[in-house]
């Protein structure tokens, strides 16, 4: 598990074996996801992003998220 404070964009990329899990504790995050519609999280919402899916997160006002992966993900993401 780690808590991260967002601000901004983060760069398009995709993880090769691990699912990916966000839960919004505060404000808003957006996940543009390739080929779907952006998933928008409130507080108290969450979502898992699938292995091998290119995605997005961004959040212009900030958020505090909450992310649950395996430890060898990388926070800095895969292109």
């Amino acid at each position: 598990m780690r808590v991260g404070v967002l601000k901004g964009e983060f760069h398009w990329h995709a993880h090769e074996y691990e699912d990916e899990f966000f839960y919004v504790v505060d404000g808003v995050l957006h996940i543009e996801i390739d080929g779907q519609d952006t998933v928008t999280l409130n507080p108290n919402e969450g979502i898992v992003v699938p292995r091998g899916v290119r995605h997005r997160p961004y959040t212009p006002e900030g958020a505090t998220v909450l992310m649950v992966e395996k430890e060898s993900i990388v926070p800095t993401g895969s292109e």
